[in-house]
């Protein structure tokens, strides 16, 4: 079970227990404010009145500081909004369920647009170049848990160079707080979030996860080829690691394919699968996984098939956002259930 939230009145204990104010936690913004993001010198005179999200992280994000009404547009969902944000969610236009245009975007008028993936804005954006945003005074936030130790310009999801650091999202978090003077709300949501992370550590320490191994298998270009599985020193290793669980896929590379052959082999322990609204490839549906795996002549005969040993995730939670902690939760929890 999650844990819940800190609250503003328990954050209020903690602090004066570490005989710490408020005020020295999290003091207000002091405009012309400057911050360093994945490359580039961001400028704000004030907090922007409106911005644009081109990724569900960011906007789930915006909505956990409490800043749906600043949202103008979101776009590129990979699930529901998670249920706590429906309400900020309902009031604001959805651009494109996957990839919106430059124009809509700037349609808007946006005083900044904050992108999960820097392939959306990078040098090669799929929407636009961050050079095209600035050119018309927008200026474009990507999540620095996407361009820290990371090199965007090789493969189609870009290639880490060290291996994916949490403290990356709890970075965007702080970020994004200062940018919009909400700093305290920003600092209760990473003491959560690390209070989260260390109980479901404990839990999995508790029950044993250190003696079993698992693999996460996003999706698909075709079921009848190789999967999209987590390699080494991406956001689903990191998963795996924190937990003491060993990812049976030995590749560098944070999304290879790898063929079902050399998975049964490795025989993992537990299949963590990714369910999605998105249906840019016919494995993008959980349920033609599920099917796949326990009719494939490979994979129903893989322990974690037969004794029914298969995790269903949210595709959002294997990413790098602020549901990778949620994505934890489940991990612990299942290793609990799945103790040999």
């Amino acid at each position: 079970m999650a844990l819940p939230s800190f609250t503003a009145s328990r954050l209020a204990v903690l602090i004066a227990g570490l005989g710490l104010s408020a005020a020295a936690l999290a003091a207000p913004t002091q405009y012309p404010l400057t911050v360093d993001n994945c490359g580039q010198q961001l400028k704000f005179d004030k907090a922007p009145e409106k911005a644009v999200t081109i990724g569900q992280a960011g906007t789930e994000t915006f909505y956990a500081l409490g800043l749906g009404d600043r949202l103008a547009g979101t776009s590129l969902w990979f699930n529901k909004v998670s249920p706590e944000y429906e309400a900020q969610n309902a009031g604001v236009e959805r651009l494109a369920d996957n990839d919106p245009s430059f124009e809509s975007v700037i349609g808007k008028r946006p005083g900044l647009v904050a992108v999960q993936f820097e392939w959306m804005v990078g040098q090669q954006g799929v929407v636009g170049t961050r050079e095209q945003f600035h050119e018309v005074g927008i200026p474009t936030y990507i999540l620095p848990s996407d361009c820290e130790g990371k090199d965007n310009l090789v493969g189609a999801d870009g290639t880490r160079l060290q291996a994916f650091d949490v403290g990356s999202v709890y970075k965007g978090v702080l970020q994004l707080a200062q940018i919009f003077d909400v700093q305290t709300r920003g600092e209760e949501l990473v003491a959560g979030y690390k209070a989260r992370l260390a109980a479901a550590q404990d839990k999995a320490r508790k029950n044993g996860a250190d003696k079993l191994s698992a693999l996460f298998w996003f999706s698909s270009a075709d079921l009848e080829i190789d999967p999209y599985v987590a390699g080494r020193k991406g956001v689903a290793d990191f998963m795996l690691a924190s937990l003491g669980m060993r990812n049976v896929i030995e590749s560098q590379e944070e999304w290879p394919t790898v063929g079902w052959e050399t998975i049964a082999k490795a025989n993992p322990d537990i299949l963590i699968i990714a369910r999605m609204e998105r249906r840019r490839f016919p494995a993008d549906d959980y349920e033609k996984k599920l099917e796949f795996l326990k009719s494939d002549s490979v994979t129903r005969n893989m322990d974690a098939v037969k004794n029914g040993r298969i995790v269903i995730m949210d595709a959002d939670a294997m990413q790098a956002s602020t549901r990778i902690f949620a994505g934890v939760e489940q991990l612990a929890e299942a290793a609990a259930g799945f103790r040999r």
